[in-house]
């Protein structure tokens, strides 16, 4: 096929690098432009050094729309719907927004989680990423609501790296205040429950209770490692058969039987679930890269999704592990 002919709008942040990192590898991608208003005329690797020696782009005002196949949006909550307000964007050209702008389905958007509508994603034209919490714990509790057996309240501690914060400095952002540190933010009002819950309901409608949700911040910079428990009333083997059941043709998930860790996904595009079975409680642990799977690798798989690829096409990527 011909190549994909991608723009990055918002290139100079964590996923607008993690992003430019992944397509520059992709077999069927060129990248036409990386727009960044703060950048423009610099080395896409002065800002993302990781990228030294892998590519010459520049960051551009360019908005040539006309010019490419599918656009990435990847500026700051709130940012996706004023660019689309004040830019003509072809109508022949996808959108892929990486914000929380749009994952309520307004103006047209499909939610972009694969596990969850694969086919819903391939015929779509725009595509709201998920969130990066909200893809961690959804891919635990899934295949609990779609044999509709959430019946009490989800219990959720969760921890993420300093990059899920952004790449804009902040006081819970720097080296001194995050090393040797951890603490809780937004306990039970996440903005990702609610994304969280309009999924669960579509595959359980009778879902009404609580999801009790802790997040922290870590003192690394990235992964997400979720602990997701609610009752249940099977056995260990019944929960594992429904997971994998659910996961058989999820390329990206995977089932361990043993201890995992968040070293085991960094880097990748993988989730990994762990299933643990305590008295009347299913215990769910659930790791991803917050950047990856919960970003920038995910809205490259809806992509792949999108144009008829094969959705692991240009993430076939390494964890560090050591």
């Amino acid at each position: 096929m011909q190549a994909i002919k991608v723009g990055i709008i918002g290139g100079a942040g964590y996923t607008g690098g993690e992003l430019l990192r992944i397509l520059i590898n992709h077999p069927n991608v060129e990248i036409v432009f990386i727009n960044s208003v703060s950048q423009v005329g610099k080395l896409a690797s002065d800002t993302h050094k990781d990228l030294f020696g892998e590519t010459e782009i520049r960051f551009s005002n360019d908005k040539n729309f006309e010019a490419v196949d599918v656009i990435f949006l990847c500026s700051g909550h709130g940012q996706s719907e004023k660019f689309l307000k004040e830019n003509d964007v072809p109508i022949t050209v996808k959108i892929i927004d990486l914000s929380t702008d749009f994952r309520d389905g307004s103006e047209g958007f499909s939610y972009g989680l694969p596990e969850l509508q694969k086919e819903k994603i391939a015929a779509s034209h725009k595509i709201a990423n998920p969130g990066c919490f909200a893809t961690s714990i959804q891919l635990a509790v899934l295949p609990l609501a779609k044999a509709g057996v959430l019946q009490n309240d989800i219990h959720v501690s969760a921890v993420t790296g300093s990059t899920g914060a952004g790449q804009s400095p902040s006081a819970t952002g720097h080296f001194s205040w995050r090393n040797s540190n951890i603490s809780v933010y937004k306990a039970f009002t996440h903005q990702h429950l609610k994304e969280i819950t309009q999924s669960l309901k579509s595959l359980q409608s009778s879902f009404d209770t609580a999801i009790n949700f802790i997040p922290y911040r870590g003192n690394f910079t990235r992964g997400i490692m979720a602990n997701v428990y609610t009752s249940f009333d099977g056995t260990l083997e019944e929960a594992t058969a429904l997971f994998t059941s659910f996961y058989k043709d999820a390329p990206f998930v995977h089932i361990s039987e043993g201890t995992i860790d968040l070293k085991m996904v960094v880097n990748t595009n993988k989730c990994i679930l762990q299933l643990q079975k305590h008295e009347d409680k299913l215990l769910v642990t659930s790791i991803i890269d917050n950047l990856t799977k919960g970003a920038s690798g995910q809205a490259v798989q809806n992509m792949n999704l999108i144009f008829g690829l094969e959705e692991t096409t240009g993430l076939h990527l390494k964890p560090v592990g050591f």
